[in-house]
C-alpha cells in the first residue's frame, strides 16, 4: 500500500524531485541512483532501471520511441516504479563526470552485457526481474512489466517458506526463489550470494542439484573468459583447441554442448573457412535437431553459405582481372 504523506514529507519529496532528478531520459526519469532508491523507499515503489545507449543503440532508441516516451506508459508506471536511466552515450558531454562514474559502477555491479537491459529491483536495489525491448507498444509493455513484478511476490513467498523450513526443504525453497527471478548468473552471485551460501549449507549432499549446476555455470563462464582472450589476440587456432578440449572433457547439458559445437563454426567463419564452418554447424544441429538452438543454426548456415558464395565470386573476379 502507498503510504500517506504528511505536508513536511511532501515538501521534502518536492525538493528531491527538483535537485536530485535530472530527467536525463525525459520527464519522470532519474539519473541519480541514490536519490531514486530514496524515493522508492519513501513511496513504497520498485525501481525500473533502463541501462541504455541513448544516442547509438538502435533497440534502445526504438524502445524509447515506442514505449517510454508515450503518455500511456508514463501514466501506467508512476504508481509502480521509480524510473532510473543509466545511460552510456557516445556523446559523454550530456552527462556529468559524477553520473558517468556512477553509471560505470552500476554497469559492473549489475553485470550488464548488452543494451537495452531493463532491470526491475526492489527499493534496496536488489533486482528481481530483467527484460529488454519488447514489441507491441506501451500497453503491451505495461502488461509485460506487471507479469515481471509478480516474480518479486514469488521470490518473497519462497523466502518466507525457506525461513520456516530446514535442511533440503529449506534449500529447495531458496532455489525456487532464485529460479523464479530468472536472472543472469552474475547478478545472482552479486546480489544473492548469501542465499547461495545458505543453499549449500542446507543441502550438503546436493539433493537439489544446485551445486552441480553452479559448477557447470562456473566452467562455462571460465570457458567464455578464455575464449574472449583468444578472440582479443585473434588466435583462432588457440580458440579451436580450447573448444575441442572443452568438448572432450564433457559434462555439460545438451544445450550447452550444442552451443559449444556451434562455436567451432563461428571460429571457422572468422577465418573465412566456410566449408569447415558449414560442416561444424551441420554437426551441431545433428547433435540435437529438435532443440531451440537448432532453428537458429539453420539461419546461421544460410548466412555462411551466402558468405561463401560472395568469397567465391570475389576470388573469380580477382583471377579474371589478373589475366
Amino acid at each position: 500500500m502507498i503510504k500517506k504523506l504528511n505536508l513536511p514529507t511532501c515538501v521534502a519529496l518536492a525538493t528531491l524531485h527538483l535537485t536530485g532528478f535530472s530527467f536525463a531520459g525525459g520527464e519522470g526519469w532519474s539519473s541519480d541512483f541514490a536519490a531514486a532508491k530514496k524515493q522508492a523507499w519513501e513511496s513504497n515503489k520498485d525501481l525500473l532501471m533502463d541501462f541504455t545507449g541513448s544516442d547509438w543503440c538502435g533497440w534502445c532508441i526504438k524502445l524509447d520511441d515506442e514505449v517510454f516516451s508515450k503518455e500511456e506508459f508514463k501514466t501506467g508506471v508512476k504508481e509502480m516504479f521509480v524510473l532510473v536511466e543509466v545511460d552510456f552515450p557516445k556523446d559523454k558531454s550530456k552527462l556529468t563526470e559524477e553520473t558517468i562514474k556512477q553509471n560505470d559502477e552500476l554497469g559492473k555491479k549489475y553485470g550488464i552485457e548488452g543494451y537495452p537491459t531493463i532491470l526491475l529491483a526492489d527499493p534496496a536495489g536488489k533486482p528481481f526481474a530483467s527484460t529488454g525491448y519488447q514489441e507491441g507498444g506501451a500497453e503491451a509493455y505495461l502488461k509485460h512489466l506487471e507479469e515481471l513484478r509478480a516474480k518479486k511476490t514469488t521470490r518473497d513467498e519462497a523466502f518466507k517458506t525457506a525461513a520456516k523450513a530446514k535442511g533440503v526443504e529449506k534449500a529447495k525453497a531458496l532455489v525456487a526463489a532464485l529460479d523464479a527471478m530468472d536472472l543472469h548468473d552474475a547478478v545472482v552471485v552479486g546480489f544473492y550470494s548469501d542465499v547461495i551460501d545458505e543453499i549449500k549449507a542446507s543441502d550438503r549432499m546436493d539433493e537439489t542439484g544446485f551445486g552441480k549446476a553452479a559448477a557447470t555455470k562456473a566452467r562455462i563462464a571460465k570457458f567464455q573468459e578464455n575464449l574472449r582472450d583468444f578472440a582479443r589476440k585473434q588466435d583462432f587456432d588457440g580458440a579451436l583447441d580450447l573448444v575441442e578440449k572443452t568438448l572432450t572433457e564433457g559434462g555439460f547439458p545438451k544445450d550447452e554442448t550444442q552451443q559449444l559445437m556451434a562455436t567451432r563454426g563461428m571460429i571457422f567463419a572468422q577465418q573465412k573457412k566456410f566449408d569447415e564452418a558449414i560442416r561444424a554447424v551441420d554437426e551441431a544441429k545433428a547433435f540435437a535437431p529438435d532443440s531451440e538452438i537448432a532453428a537458429s543454426l539453420d539461419g546461421f548456415k544460410k548466412r555462411l553459405e551466402g558468405s561463401k558464395l560472395k568469397a567465391s565470386d570475389a576470388e573469380t573476379s580477382d583471377e579474371l582481372e589478373a589475366k
